[in-house]
């Protein structure tokens, strides 16, 4: 069963997450209140972009065979990303004016760019489930000068810009409580996994995890 739970998993994590984020949009863009410009409906077709754009990673990846090395973080991942955008967008729609919703726009979109930057670096050795490639090589170039994750900072940046502009206390409660540590609780069981790899002691420690200079 839990095989199975995990083959499919990514798959139905795309297609559940997609059609709630459709529904939401749909929602957004009838909502009479929004002013002129429908902003929330811009940030969610954003993100929407940003699902259509990975979908080749997610199906890539359940195509995979299972490993012991993710234990489970994929799904823990996949289940709070997918809470606290559902509460954030599933929440009162914000009426912010353009002009204000500018700062949260400009942090998803850096998110992403640097999130795709990041796996289209690492190319064939991404994937959303910790893995060990036979051949694997540690990644310098790109982000990886800078960080030891770099995709993983797009994701959590990303998610701030959605969560700061559908605000409310839930999705705040949910990003900080859930998302985070289930990332950070990834990067551990990531790290200690990649720790085998020749070289990939060095690169931790001539580069922090997530912020430069700071962790």
């Amino acid at each position: 069963m839990r095989r199975w739970v995990t083959a499919k998993f990514p798959a139905l994590f795309f297609f559940t997450g997609f059609l709630a984020g459709t529904g939401a949009l749909v929602r957004a863009a009838r909502d009479t209140a929004s002013p002129a410009f429908p902003m929330p409906a811009a940030m969610i077709g954003c993100y929407l972009c940003w699902v259509l754009l990975e979908a080749r990673i997610t199906f890539r990846t359940a195509g995979m065979r299972d490993t012991e090395d993710d234990h489970g973080t994929e799904i823990v991942y996949g289940l709070s990303r997918f809470a606290t955008v559902l509460a954030a967008l599933y929440g009162p729609l914000p009426d912010t004016p353009p002009l204000l919703a500018v700062g949260p726009l400009l942090l998803l979109l850096a998110g992403i760019v640097l999130r795709l930057t990041s796996i289209r670096t690492l190319g064939a050795f991404y994937s959303h489930r910790v893995r060990k490639d036979a051949q694997h090589r540690i990644a310098t170039t790109g982000p990886y000068r800078l960080l030891r994750h770099p995709a993983y900072t797009g994701m959590l940046l990303a998610h701030i810009g959605l969560v700061v502009y559908f605000l409310n206390p839930l999705s705040v409660a949910l990003l900080l409580l859930l998302f985070v540590p289930a990332v950070v609780h990834r990067i551990f069981v990531e790290e200690k996994v990649m720790a085998t790899v020749p070289g990939y002691r060095d690169f931790m420690a001539s580069r922090k995890r997530l912020v430069p200079f700071l962790w």
